[in-house]
């Protein structure tokens, strides 16, 4: 296919944040391109929005059903190639379904749906259409994250006890909702975030993280969640405390806040085996601190030639040229299209090329949000997570989202 991969973009459009972020995210490798969108629920904004990007004006639709149908109709050769979601939590779901029924693969931002049993019912519908589908746990393309999971898959830590995830933030520490802020305002509106706030926001990613990272799936929890500014009216958690019971018997702790005055976005991830340890920050993300049992603590740098295959494919500049956030998240979208790319011509995918959070991911997302919030409601009580994980796959296994949904 000597061509970009065309996509369309749900949501995004004038005053929205993810949605510049995903259209970065998905240029910098230059592999696609922007063709058409409904970029938001308003349509006189959602063309405006388009014609911010230079989208002829029969392309820039006035909502995502005339979208998908308009675009479905077009000739092979013109017509989009999938559907980047970046709405609010509660349009995922209807998005995501009519794309998907109607032929087009799917990117969306987390989390998946509005709640489990939609996540549920999506991956049926994946399963059903043949078509990929991802969900933007970006944090999973930093490539120390990626080095840190291949460490721990080939064993070099041993049986993992131990699992530290913390994500703390400290923006939503006022009511800055009711400022008019777009941002904080929908995500403290049950009827479009979901059961969760804090959680749901930003939890959901320290769990992904720990999961992505440590191989193993998170088995049942006890959550404390408190509404620190619930007596000035918020509707949503702002904080959140979860003890974790991993399949494999090991321990983990999570805690998430968005009161955490002084916090930017603290995502901190520790893990600890039989034979050493792991510790990567958000704030310094081309930094990997491995500590061992009978040796110095070791500093890995990204792009250094010292680590594994997956860190490299992730890697863009040389080593001391920062990657952060947004070269993370392109590796999503660098991954998702070249899986695009070789479903589209039947040529075979590189395994590490569909290294990208899947729908499986998706539905242990909400799985974890219904979890915790049903946990905290019974004063912290021990609550099994709703969900059954397939086998989890290896950079090495050619069948890494090979399923496409794969839910046992």
């Amino acid at each position: 296919m000597s061509r970009k991969i065309r996509y369309g973009m749900i949501g995004g459009g004038r005053g929205a944040f993810i949605g510049g972020v995903h259209r970065i995210a998905a240029a910098i490798d230059q592999q696609t391109e922007l063709v058409c969108g409904a970029f938001s629920s308003n349509p006189e904004k959602s063309k405006a929005s388009g014609a911010d990007f230079y989208l002829p004006p029969d392309r820039c639709y006035g909502t995502f059903e005339e979208m998908i149908k308009a675009e479905a109709a077009l000739p092979a050769d013109k017509r989009m190639d999938f559907v980047s979601i970046v709405t609010p939590n509660h349009m995922h779901f209807p998005a995501a379904k009519l794309a998907l029924e109607s032929g087009f693969h799917v990117l969306s931002d987390k989390p998946a749906t509005f709640d489990l049993a939609q996540a549920k019912e999506l991956a049926q519908i994946v399963k059903k259409s043949g078509r990929l589908y991802g969900v933007t746990y970006n944090y999973t393309g930093y490539p120390l994250i990626r080095h840190a999971r291949q460490m721990i898959e080939q064993g070099k830590l041993g049986k993992i006890r131990k699992v530290v995830a913390e994500y703390p933030q400290g923006w939503l520490a006022t009511m800055l909702e009711n400022t008019g802020q777009k941002q904080a305002s929908w995500r403290v509106d049950p009827a479009i975030c979901g059961a969760a706030g804090c959680m749901g926001d930003i939890g959901t990613h320290a769990m992904n993280l720990a999961e992505y990272v440590t191989g193993l799936h998170v088995k049942e929890l006890a959550a404390d969640l408190t509404h620190f500014l619930g007596d000035q009216g918020r509707r949503l958690e702002d904080d959140g405390n979860v003890l974790l019971r991993f399949t494999n018997g090991a321990k983990g702790v999570l805690h998430s806040s968005q009161i955490s005055v002084g916090c930017e976005n603290n995502l901190t991830l520790r893990v600890y085996g039989e034979l050493g340890g792991i510790e990567w920050s958000q704030l310094d993300p081309n930094t990997l601190i491995v500590t061992w049992l009978d040796q110095p603590k070791q500093v890995l740098r990204t792009s250094t030639g010292f680590l594994g295959s997956a860190a490299a494919a992730a890697s863009r500049t040389p080593a001391g040229h920062p990657e952060g956030y947004l070269e993370g998240f392109a590796n999503l979208y660098k991954n998702f299209v070249n899986h695009v790319r070789a479903f589209e011509t039947g040529a075979p995918a590189n395994p590490l090329d569909m290294d990208y959070p899947t729908i499986e991911d998706g539905v242990a997302g909400m799985a974890f949000i219904e979890a915790v919030v049903k946990s905290s409601a019974n004063n912290a009580a021990w609550t099994p997570l709703d969900f059954t994980p397939s086998p989890r796959a290896k950079y090495g296994d050619a069948s890494l989202n090979s399923d496409r949904g794969g839910l046992s």
